[in-house]
């Protein structure tokens, strides 16, 4: 894989840069070339690619958004966008519902896993949405179950919670064109899964460490 940043990645990121006016801040942790999985809210589809351009450029090339197989293969425009601009990492939504058995449920549950971690490879951070869909911006929704089996899978890559605030008026669900606004995209404290957590509460305490950093932005 070639690490040089696409050139088209780099003007949609000062294009999205401009439209929101995103301010960034590191409320937990400073930049650091360590393999992360960068945790954040989700309410447009701009979201990855704003937190995208929020990380210092030397970043930013060993960083692969995970993004919705279904929406971005719906034309070939976002396909080409998704996969050869921003090396994305396409996954199947909902997979695990549409199981016929509790056994065939947990194994593409594992090899959705699988394919995460082997997307990390061992230099290549993730940007990852844990509610799954995108939600309405007033609260951070219930995360989904991959945040903890892939913490699990890889601890030896640092979880980083951010908060994306604004996105939800900027790109309202349903619309093409963004309005200008400014927001901000804060980044918090690592963590990860302490010996022994049970699943709900590690996905709790996760949501809680995105949810609390709206509160850092505001203040």
């Amino acid at each position: 894989m070639n690490d040089r940043i696409h050139p088209f990645a780099n003007l949609l990121a000062a294009v999205a840069r401009g439209v929101t006016g995103v301010q960034v801040q590191w409320a937990g942790c400073e930049p650091d070339e360590k393999q992360r999985i960068y945790f954040a809210n989700h309410t447009s589809h701009l979201d990855f690619v704003v937190l995208w351009s929020g990380l210092p450029p030397d970043l930013r090339a060993h960083t692969r958004p995970v993004a919705a197989q279904d929406y971005w293969e719906s034309s070939a425009l976002r396909r080409y966008v998704v996969m050869n601009v921003f090396n994305a990492v396409l996954v199947q939504r909902g997979v695990m519902a549409q199981a016929k058995s509790p056994e065939e449920a947990r194994y593409a549950g594992r090899a959705l896993i699988e394919q995460m971690a082997a997307a990390l490879g061992d230099q290549y951070s993730l940007i990852l949405f844990p509610e799954g869909t995108r939600g309405n911006g007033e609260k951070v929704g219930s995360f989904r179950a991959g945040l903890y089996h892939l913490a699990l899978r890889r601890p030896d890559v640092e979880l980083v919670p951010a908060y994306l605030e604004n996105m939800n008026r900027i790109l309202p669900k349903g619309e093409v064109l963004p309005v200008p606004m400014l927001s901000l995209l804060t980044f918090g404290k690592p963590l990860q899964v302490e010996p022994g957590e049970e699943k709900e509460m590690f996905l709790e305490r996760a949501r809680e460490a995105v949810s609390s950093l709206r509160r850092i932005g505001s203040a």
